[in-house]
């Protein structure tokens, strides 16, 4: 069996819809609608995983895990949030959690989440505290940028385009904010940063690294470039090392099949990468 979660929701479709992803994927899911229950569920059986909403009837989700946590100190936790306030995502985000993935979220996003969650379960991974500070440091540029695009045609990709210039990705406060600001859903402005790939909620280093795991790529040995990378820099696929150095993500394909296997560092192209050249590439952007 690939792992055993546990998905804690008061919205009853999400839940089934987070169950049905799941269990396509082999893992074995149970569910709950309320804290108590989950909490009771954890006293039974151990879990790999528990994903978890915020806003609930009865037990939110940060009691809830500040609370499961008492029973398992080590567990792994992904929330999943629709229109948390910033005070209550900050304090998710202090307490050590996996990710977190505003609602709606795209299959694949929730996949990607859980397997990198049960990755660090497995590889026993000690989590710090995410904090979302760059968007507040920030908040003063975001407002001359909405006020010079705000009554523009077209306008939202624009300032999105350069509020992800400004932070250096789109956190779920700025999404909301960019929102709220332009008189926008959170659904719609969310639904535009998941349909664009060169749009990112994930903070990125100073260099950003992307290997190629297309089928040309992957025959020619780029799962063992991605290897390397995560065993020299200390981080997963999608992580951000502590100094914000470098970051690291895949990517289906590069369009350059030919110079397969191919890694992008920043705006540069290389091809024909190995295990062993890898890491010189790097020396190159210190």
């Amino acid at each position: 069996m690939a792992g055993k979660v546990l998905v804690l929701d008061d919205d009853l479709i999400m839940l089934k819809s987070c169950e049905k992803i799941l269990n396509h994927q082999g893992y074995e899911v149970s569910t709950a609608s309320f804290g108590k229950e989950a909490l009771s569920m954890l006293e039974k059986a151990p879990f790999d995983l528990v994903v978890t909403d915020i806003v609930m009837p009865e037990m939110d989700g940060i009691e809830f895990i500040k609370r499961a946590r008492q029973i398992n100190p080590e567990l792994q936790v992904i929330v999943i949030t629709g229109h948390p306030s910033q005070d209550t995502l900050r304090e998710a985000l202090s307490l050590k959690i996996i990710d977190y993935i505003p609602k709606p979220f795209s299959p694949s996003l929730f996949i990607e989440v859980v397997e990198k969650g049960l990755e660090i379960k497995r590889k026993g991974i000690e989590l710090k505290p995410m904090i979302d500070t760059d968007f507040d440091l920030a908040k003063n540029r975001i407002d001359e940028v909405i006020k010079r695009h705000r009554h523009k045609r077209g306008s939202l990709i624009p300032v999105l385009q350069e509020s992800q210039d400004i932070v250096g990705y789109l956190p779920p406060a700025l999404i909301r904010y960019v929102a709220k600001k332009m008189r926008l859903s959170v659904s719609e402005v969310h639904g535009v940063v998941s349909f664009y790939s060169f749009f990112s909620m994930k903070p990125k280093g100073k260099h950003n690294i992307k290997v190629c795991l297309g089928t040309a790529c992957y025959v020619k040995g780029s799962e063992e470039i991605v290897n390397k990378y995560k065993s020299s820099l200390g981080i997963e696929m999608g992580g951000i090392t502590e100094d914000r150095m470098y970051s690291l993500e895949s990517v289906r394909c590069l369009g350059a099949c030919g110079l397969a296997p191919v890694v992008v560092i920043d705006k540069d192209t290389h091809g024909s990468v190995t295990p062993m050249n890898a890491l010189e590439l790097l020396k190159q952007y210190n």
